[in-house]
C-alpha cells in the first residue's frame, strides 16, 4: 500500500504552488502556439533557458504521474499498444501518458503535445524511446552524443568547480562543445528563437548562485544531529528549484531552502527528535509511496537524512570561471552520467557522503528495468560496506507501483535495522 508523505516545510509548499502554476502557464503557451521541449533529465536545459523555450524533463512528468497513482493505468496503455514489459519504467512513463484517449485527465490537466523531443544517446533505450515520440506523435528528435571517460579522476568532487577544465579529458569536452553548438543551431532553424550569449551567461551565473545555496544547505544538514529534516521534506525544495535553474526564482527558491533549514538548526527543530540512526538512499525517489520514508521514525528513530538530489544539486553543478561558459556548461553534462551511474565515481562520492553526513546505513534502489541505475550496484554495495556502512538493496521500481510489495519490503527493512544495524523497535 502506498502512503503519502507529510508536508513539513514551507519552502516545500511554496515550490509546489509554483510548479503548478508554471505547467498552467505553460499549457496556456502551448496552446498559443509556441514550441515547447520534452527533455531528459541529462540534457543542457540551460541551452533552452536562454533562449526562452519552455521545456518539461522526462523523468519530472513521470514523478508526477507516479505520485499521482496512476502509472499502473498508463503502463496497461504502453502494454496494449505491444510495447515490451520490460522497457526502462523511468523513461517510458511519460510516453505511456500520452497514449491516453483523454489526455485531459492526466495530472495537472495532462502533458501538452510537444515539437520537440532531446536526449542524450547515454543508453540504447533512451534512444529509442524517444525515437518513438518521433514515429507516434511527429515530435522533432534531436539527439545529443555520449561519452565515456577513459580516465577515473580522484575526488571528482574537489575539481569540478573550479578545475573542471582539467577534470575532464579534452576530447570529450571539445566533442560536447560541438554538440551543444549544434542544439542551439537546430533551436534557432526549428523554433525561429535567438541564442542570446549575454542572457546565457547570465543564466550560467545563476546556477552557480543556486549551486551554492544547495550546498550551504547540504553541508548544514550533514553536520546537525538531530536531522533537522528527512529525504522527503528535501524533494520538492530541492528538485522543483533545479528544473528551473538559471532563473531569479530558481535562486531565490534555494535561499529561502537554505533559510529554512538554518531557522529549524537554530531553533533546534528535528525531524525525529528520538533519531537514532541516520540513513543515506541511494537511486531515484519512490514516487508513489513517499510516505515510505517517514513510516520507521516514531517506531525506531530513524531518519532518511540524505538523498542523491541535494548531494547531486550541491557537488555537480556549479562551475565557476565562466571565460568560455559554454564550454562551462559543456563539462556540467559531459560528466553527469558518470557522477551518477559509473563506479568509481559514483561509489567513492556515496561513501564520502555517508562518511560527512554521519550515515549508519543505506538503502539502495535497484531498479531491474533501467540499464543506468543497475550498472554499478555490486561495486557501490562492496565501497560502501568496505567503509563499515550496511547496505540493503531493494528491487522494484520507483514509478511503477505494480513491482511495490509494501508488506514484504516494510519487513525486510525493519530486519535490516534490528539485524545490520541494532536498532529495536521504540
Amino acid at each position: 500500500m502506498s502512503a503519502r508523505s507529510i508536508k513539513r516545510l514551507r519552502s516545500a509548499a511554496e515550490a509546489n504552488a509554483f510548479q503548478k502554476q508554471w505547467f498552467a502557464d505553460l499549457q496556456q503557451r502551448v496552446a498559443r502556439g509556441e514550441p515547447f521541449a520534452f527533455v531528459n533529465a541529462d540534457v543542457p536545459q540551460e541551452v533552452f533557458r536562454a533562449m526562452d523555450i519552455p521545456y518539461v524533463v522526462n523523468q519530472w512528468w513521470a514523478s508526477v504521474i507516479s505520485a499521482k497513482q496512476m502509472s499502473p493505468y498508463y503502463f496497461g496503455l504502453l502494454s496494449e499498444r505491444g510495447y515490451r514489459q520490460d522497457l526502462c519504467r523511468y523513461c517510458s512513463l511519460s510516453l505511456a501518458s500520452t497514449f491516453d484517449p483523454h489526455p485531459e485527465n492526466g495530472p495537472w490537466g495532462g502533458l501538452p503535445k510537444p515539437t520537440i523531443a532531446v536526449t542524450r544517446l547515454a543508453c540504447d533505450g533512451q534512444e529509442k524511446i524517444f525515437e518513438m515520440w518521433s514515429r507516434e506523435h511527429g515530435v522533432t528528435f534531436y539527439p545529443l552524443a555520449n561519452t565515456v571517460p577513459l580516465e577515473t579522476p580522484a575526488r571528482w568532487w574537489d575539481q569540478a568547480p573550479n578545475r573542471w577544465d582539467e577534470l575532464l579529458e579534452p576530447h570529450r569536452l571539445e566533442l560536447m562543445v560541438e554538440e551543444l553548438k549544434g542544439l542551439i543551431r537546430f533551436l534557432e532553424t526549428t523554433t525561429g528563437k535567438t541564442f542570446s550569449e549575454t542572457k546565457f551567461r547570465r543564466v550560467m551565473e545563476l546556477v552557480n548562485q543556486q549551486a551554492e545555496y544547495n550546498r550551504r544547505s547540504r553541508d548544514l544538514i550533514a553536520q546537525t544531529v538531530p536531522a533537522p529534516l528527512s529525504f522527503t521534506d528535501q524533494i520538492p525544495s530541492v528538485m522543483i528549484p533545479q528544473w528551473h535553474r538559471g532563473t531569479e526564482w530558481g535562486v531565490s527558491a534555494a535561499r529561502a531552502f537554505y533559510e529554512e533549514v538554518q531557522d529549524l538548526v537554530d531553533r533546534g527543530v528535528a525531524v525525529c527528535p528520538n533519531e537514532r540512526v541516520r540513513l543515506m538512499w541511494i537511486g531515484t525517489g519512490l514516487w508513489f509511496n513517499l510516505g515510505f520514508y517517514q513510516r520507521f521514525e516514531e517506531r525506531y528513530g530513524a531518519v532518511f537524512a540524505w538523498s542523491i538530489y541535494l548531494g547531486m544539486a550541491a557537488d555537480a553543478y556549479a562551475r565557476y570561471g565562466l571565460s568560455d561558459p559554454l564550454r562551462a556548461l559543456a563539462s556540467r553534462f559531459v560528466s553527469m552520467e558518470d557522477m551518477l551511474h559509473m563506479p568509481p565515481w559514483n561509489s567513492d562520492w556515496y561513501v564520502k557522503e555517508a562518511q560527512t553526513n554521519q550515515i549508519r546505513g543505506v538503502v539502495h534502489l535497484v531498479q531491474a528495468s533501467c540499464t543506468q541505475a543497475v550498472q554499478g550496484s555490486y561495486f557501490i554495495k562492496k565501497a560502501l560496506e568496505a567503509a563499515g556502512i550496511p547496505v540493503l538493496e531493494i528491487h522494484a521500481d520507483n514509478v511503477d507501483a505494480r513491482t511495490w510489495d509494501d508488506a514484504r519490503f516494510n519487513a525486510e527493512f525493519e530486519k535490516f535495522l534490528e539485524t545490520r544495524l541494532g536498532v529495536k523497535p521504540v
